[in-house]
């Protein structure tokens, strides 16, 4: 398999996952805004210029959420995604698509607003909202933890997905001071191997 990626992305979580299984993968790396992105060769991998994408073989595929779902139906063997007869299986498609949903469109409005855009052009309303709808958001997540360790009992992809834009949410200064479990979580998350491995790449 081949990774498209580029550090401090969402390709971050398609290496932890492959961490996570074990699997062998190659990585095609770009920085964040390089112009070989938007390059015909590699809008016909991803047609917005973005990463991560993915190579299997015959398949092209981007789109985090779509691959961690592909990887592990794939490859999982069971692994990291409960039965679908299992109770926890509503949790973990819930909290698949929390972090895209509801997490991550705040994200990007704050890397937008703080770090691409230069200061001259920032706006400090755009960026208080949606701090404040951010932590709002977690609130959900701490809510969920309360007395377990991850979304859908086991680690699973949910957590590849939502503890990824939890961590990323917190370093953009969402306020998780009042919120204990995602505190825990996060720091519980960014102790695992496959994540400290795929933030390092």
């Amino acid at each position: 398999m081949k990774i498209y990626y580029a550090p401090n992305t969402r390709a971050v979580r398609i290496v932890w996952l492959c961490e996570e299984l074990g699997l062998d993968y190659e990585l095609e790396m770009f920085k964040l805004g390089d112009a070989s992105m938007r390059d015909p060769e590699y809008l016909k991998v991803h047609p917005m210029g973005r990463v991560p994408s993915l190579d299997d073989g015959d398949v092209s595929i981007f789109e985090s959420g779509a691959i961690v779902e592909y990887i592990l139906a794939k490859y999982g063997n069971g692994r990291m995604r409960p039965d679908t007869a299992s109770p926890e299986f509503p949790n973990y498609l819930q909290w698949l698509h929390y972090a895209e949903g509801m997490i991550m469109p705040h994200v990007n409005i704050l890397v937008v607003e703080t770090i691409l855009l230069p200061e001259d052009r920032r706006n400090p309303v755009n960026i208080k909202r949606s701090t404040k709808q951010l932590t709002q958001m977690l609130g959900a997540v701490d809510a969920a933890l309360e007395g377990r360790d991850f979304l859908a009992g086991e680690f699973s992809g949910a957590d590849i997905m939502t503890g990824h834009a939890c961590t990323v949410a917190a370093r953009l200064g969402a306020d998780i001071s009042d919120k204990p479990n995602v505190a825990a979580y996060i720091k519980r998350l960014n102790e695992r191997p496959g994540l400290i491995k795929a933030f390092a790449t």
